[in-house]
C-alpha cells in the first residue's frame, strides 16, 4: 500500500477500533543502511512507542535483499522505536525487482532465509521479525520453499499475499496454499489478497483455516469492512454499522492529517476515493478527481455527496 497507507492514513484507520496493529509502508534499503532518522521520518509513530495517536500499534517494513544491510537497518529502526520489524519479500512494482528488492528474491528461497536470518539475529530477541510473501515469482507452488526457508531464518510469522508476482493483482487468489503452509509450519500464519467484502473474508477464513488476516485495499474501499470482520473474529462486540458516511469518514481522515502539506492531503486523499471509487460503492469522484486545491476539492465533494432529493408539487 506504498503511497496512500502513510502515518495519517494509518492514524485515522486505528479509530475504527478493529486492527490489531498497522505495516508502514515499506522503507527501502539499497546502496547502503538505514540510519534511525530515517525510520522516525518515515514512521513518526516511532517517537510515540510505536503507537499512532489513536493507539494503533505500528511495524516497521523494510525491502532489500542485501542480509547485511538489512540487518543493520533493522537494528536502527529499533533504535529509533521499533517494536516490530517486517520483511516485505512480495512488492510486484518493476522498480522495485529490478533492484533486487521485494517480489524479486522470491526466485531465490536460501536467500530469503538469509536475510531473515541476519536481522532476526541483529535485533533483541523480544522484537518479533515477520516476513510478507506472495506465493512465487511465476508458480503458486514455490511457496512452500519460500515460506520453509524464510520460517528456518527465524521468522516470527509470515503474512502471504494469494497471488505470485506476474499476477500482479489480478484475479485469481489461491488460498489453499495458505492453507498447507499453514498447517505445514509451526509459526501463525497470515491470510491475505482480495479480501473486498465479509463474504470474502468468510471464504478465505473457510480455504485457509487461518485466524488471523490482514487487509489493505479493501478496507479502504469499503470502511465498513475493518469492524466487519474484527466482530466476525470477536475482536469487538458491537456490531458494525450498516451504511457508509463518506463526509464523516473523509473528515476523519482530515483530522488525522493535521501535520501533513495540503498538498499531500490532497494527493492521498484522491488515490483513497479512486480506490475506493474502482473497487467499492463510492460514486463520484470522476466528478471532483481534476480539481486542485483541497478547499475547492472539498468543496465539490460535499456537492456530489450531499443526499439528492426531489418533491412532487
Amino acid at each position: 500500500m506504498d503511497g496512500i497507507t502513510d502515518s495519517a492514513m494509518r492514524d485515522y484507520q486505528g479509530t475504527c477500533g478493529a486492527f490489531s496493529y498497522a505495516v508502514s509502508e515499506f522503507i527501502r534499503v539499497s546502496s547502503d543502511p538505514l540510519p534511525a532518522k530515517v525510520f522516525l521520518r518515515e514512521v513518526p509513530e516511532l517517537a510515540s512507542r510505536s503507537l499512532t495517536p489513536s493507539g494503533l500499534p505500528v511495524q516497521v517494513q523494510i525491502l532489500g535483499g542485501d542480509p547485511e544491510r538489512m540487518a543493520q537497518s533493522a537494528v536502527a529502526a529499533v533504535r529509533a522505536g521499533a517494536m516490530a520489524i517486517d520483511l516485505n519479500f512480495g512488492c510486484p512494482a518493476p522498480t522495485v525487482n529490478r533492484n533486487d528488492g521485494g517480489a524479486s528474491l522470491l526466485r531465490s528461497p536460501c536467500r530469503i532465509r538469509d536475510v531473515v536470518s541476519a536481522v532476526r539475529s541483529a535485533v533483541p530477541e523480544s522484537v518479533p521479525v515477520s516476513a510478507k510473501l506472495r506465493l512465487g515469482w511465476d508458480s503458486i507452488d514455490a511457496i512452500h520453499e519460500n515460506a520453509a526457508m524464510a520460517a528456518e531464518g527465524g521468522a516470527s510469522w509470515l503474512t502471504i499475499h494469494a497471488r505470485t508476482r506476474t499476477q500482479g493483482y489480478a484475479p485469481p487468489v489461491y488460498w489453499e496454499p495458505i492453507r498447507q503452509v499453514r498447517e505445514a509450519l509451526g509459526i501463525p500464519v497470515i491470510a491475505n489478497g482480495d479480501i473486498w467484502t465479509i463474504d470474502d473474508f468468510r471464504r478465505c477464513q473457510d480455504v485457509t483455516g487461518a485466524q488471523h488476516f490482514m487487509v489493505g485495499r479493501g478496507a479502504l474501499a469499503d470502511p465498513r469492512l475493518p469492524g466487519q470482520i474484527a466482530y466476525e473474529l470477536g475482536l469487538r462486540s458491537s456490531e458494525p454499522v450498516r451504511e457508509v458516511d463518506w463526509i464523516a469518514s473523509i473528515e476523519g481522515f482530515l483530522a488525522c492529517s493535521t501535520g501533513a502539506s495540503e498538498a499531500r492531503t490532497l494527493s492521498r486523499l484522491k488515490q483513497w476515493l479512486n480506490l475506493a471509487s474502482r473497487y467499492g460503492e463510492f460514486v463520484g469522484f470522476d466528478e471532483v478527481k481534476r480539481i486542485d486545491g483541497l478547499g475547492q476539492f472539498l468543496n465539490a465533494l460535499r456537492g456530489v455527496l450531499a443526499p439528492k432529493s426531489l418533491a412532487l408539487v
